[in-house]
C-alpha cells in the first residue's frame, strides 16, 4: 500500500527534469496524469502568455497513452513521459515548420533530426513554441503571433529569438525545451527568464532539419530547470549525424567532467564596465562571485583588448541576414502572407553589402577560433554575465547589446552555460555564462550544477500559477 501523499499539480509544474523521472520510476505520478497537468496549465496561462503557438491536445493524449503503454511493458526511453515543446524552427512531421512567419502552412512529412530522438527517448511533444521572426531578434515580439510576456513580469520581454520555449520552461508549460542558438538565442532568453541554458559545441547535435540562421553559427540550444537536466538532454540528442554536414565525429567520448577540483583555471574580463555591463547587473555577478570561493579554482583576469564584442557581434549577425536572404527568399517572394517590413529591412542591409563584406565577417570565424585557442590554453572557463542588462519593457526601446557577451561562444564554435544567479533591483532575474573550449560541455554543465547549488538563487518555478 502506497502511503506516499499525492504530489500536487504545482509540484509537478515546478519539478525538475531528473525529479519528475524518479517519481515516474516509482509511479507517484504516471505519464497520462503527468501530460494533463501540463495541458491544464497550458491552457490556463498561455493566453496571456503567449509561449506557444502550435498546439494538440490530441496528439499529447496519444503520446501520453504510448507511455503507459511502455512504462507496463518494461520497455521505456530516457525521457518517457516527459513533456518538451519545440521551437518553431525545427521539423515535427505532421506540422508547419513556421519560423514565426505566415507563409509557411504546408506540414512537413519528416522530423528533425532532435526531434527524432526526443521520440525515440520517448519524450511527449507538447507544441510549437513562439520566437522572433525568421528567428531574427532577440524580444519574441512576433508581428504575426504576437509577444511573448516574461513569466516574471507581463509587459516584460522574455528574450529571444527562443523567447517561447524559455518562457514555458520558467512557467510550468513544459519540463524542458529545445530551441536554437545561433549568437545567444537560448541563453539570453535562460537569463531574462530565470532558467538554465546550454549551447553546445557546434556540431555536437545535429541541426539537420532546423531552419537555418547560419549554418557555421547554428546549434541546437536547450533549455531546462536544472544544469542536471541539461546534462541529461545533451546525453539523448548529441552524437553524429551522417546527413549533417557539420555534425561533429568524435574520435573518443564526450569529454566527461574530470576537472581538479581546486585546479580549476577561471577567467575572468578586465572591466564589464567597458563592454558595456549595466552597474546592477555587475554588481549581481560579484554577488555571485562572492559566494565561491573555492569553486572556480584560480582566478585569472584575461586579455580582450584584440576582441569588439559589439563589432564581432554585428559580424556575425550580418552573416545570419545573408544566409537568411537565401533561406526566406520564397517568404519574401509571398505577396499573400508577407514578412514584416521590420523582418525585410533587416535582410535588406546584407542585400546591400558586397561579397567582400561578406568574406570579411566570416573571417571573423577564423579569427574567433584563434582567440578561442589562444584562451583556452590560459584558463579551462570564462566566468561573464551572460547579458548585459536584465528583461526591459515590450514596448520600450530594444538594446542593441543583448547578443553582445553570448556571440564569442557561437562565433568560435563553444560550448557554453548561462545559469541564474540572483536578481536585479526592480526583481527581475539575470543570467551567469560559462564558457568552455570546444568539446567541454560535460565539465561546463558539472561545473554549473556546483555553481547553482551554492548560488540556490534561481526563481521559485512555475513563475506563474
Amino acid at each position: 500500500m502506497n502511503l506516499q501523499p499525492l504530489i500536487s499539480d504545482l509540484d509537478l509544474r515546478r519539478a525538475t527534469m531528473c525529479q519528475l523521472l524518479h517519481w515516474l520510476a516509482v509511479e507517484r505520478v504516471r505519464p497520462q496524469g503527468l501530460a494533463e497537468v501540463y495541458e491544464e496549465a497550458i491552457e490556463r496561462f498561455n493566453p496571456t502568455l503567449n509561449a506557444y503557438v502550435g498546439l494538440s491536445s490530441a496528439l499529447l493524449q496519444e503520446q501520453s497513452l504510448a507511455a503507459e503503454h511502455r512504462r507496463r511493458d518494461g520497455v521505456i526511453g530516457r525521457l518517457d513521459g516527459i513533456p518538451v515543446a519545440i521551437k518553431d524552427n525545427f521539423d515535427v512531421a505532421g506540422w508547419p515548420t513556421g519560423a514565426g512567419l505566415l507563409g509557411r502552412r504546408r506540414p512537413v512529412a519528416e522530423d528533425a533530426h532532435v526531434v527524432t530522438r526526443l521520440r525515440a527517448s520517448g519524450a511527449l511533444l507538447v507544441g510549437k513554441t513562439n520566437m522572433d521572426e525568421g528567428a531574427l531578434g532577440a524580444v519574441t515580439d512576433n508581428p504575426h503571433h504576437g509577444a511573448t510576456h516574461n513569466p516574471h513580469r507581463h509587459g516584460y520581454t522574455a528574450g529571444g529569438s527562443s523567447g517561447g520555449a524559455a518562457a514555458a520552461v520558467a512557467a510550468g508549460l513544459a519540463v524542458a525545451a529545445v530551441g536554437s542558438d545561433s549568437l545567444g538565442s537560448i541563453r539570453i532568453p535562460a537569463s531574462y527568464c530565470g532558467v538554465y541554458a546550454l549551447k553546445p559545441t557546434h556540431g555536437e547535435i545535429s541541426t539537420r532539419g532546423m531552419l537555418p540562421a547560419a549554418r557555421r553559427l547554428d546549434t541546437v540550444g536547450l533549455l531546462a530547470r536544472s544544469a542536471d537536466d541539461l546534462t541529461v538532454l545533451l546525453q539523448v540528442l548529441a552524437g553524429y549525424d551522417a546527413d549533417d554536414p557539420r555534425s561533429r565525429r568524435r574520435r573518443v567520448a564526450l569529454a566527461p567532467p574530470d576537472w581538479e577540483p581546486g585546479r580549476l583555471r577561471a577567467g575572468f574580463l578586465p572591466s564589464l564596465e567597458d563592454v558595456g555591463v549595466k552597474p546592477e547587473v555587475s554588481a549581481v555577478f560579484e554577488a555571485a562571485l562572492a559566494k565561491w570561493p573555492h569553486e572556480l579554482g584560480e582566478r585569472r583576469t584575461v586579455d580582450f583588448s584584440d576582441w569588439d564584442f559589439a563589432r564581432t557581434r554585428r559580424a556575425g549577425l550580418l552573416l545570419m541576414e545573408a544566409e537568411m536572404l537565401a533561406t526566406y527568399a520564397p517568404d519574401l517572394a509571398n505577396t499573400e502572407h508577407r514578412v514584416s517590413e521590420g523582418f525585410r529591412r533587416l535582410l535588406s542591409y546584407a542585400a546591400g553589402k558586397s561579397a567582400a563584406d561578406y568574406a570579411a565577417a566570416d573571417r571573423v570565424l577564423d579569427v574567433a577560433t584563434l582567440k578561442m585557442r589562444r584562451l583556452f590554453a590560459q584558463i579551462d572557463v570564462l566566468v561573464l554575465p551572460t547579458t548585459p542588462q536584465g528583461a526591459f519593457p515590450l514596448d520600450g526601446p530594444v538594446p542593441d547589446s543583448q547578443g553582445d557577451l553570448t556571440s564569442f561562444a557561437s562565433l568560435a564554435g563553444c560550448p557554453a552555460v548561462s545559469i541564474p544567479m540572483g536578481y536585479l533591483p526592480d526583481g527581475m532575474p539575470i543570467g551567469l555564462q560559462l564558457v568552455g573550449a570546444r568539446g567541454s560541455d560535460l565539465r561546463l554543465l558539472e561545473l554549473a550544477s556546483i555553481c547553482a547549488a551554492t548560488l540556490d538563487v534561481e526563481p521559485a518555478f512555475p513563475a506563474i500559477h
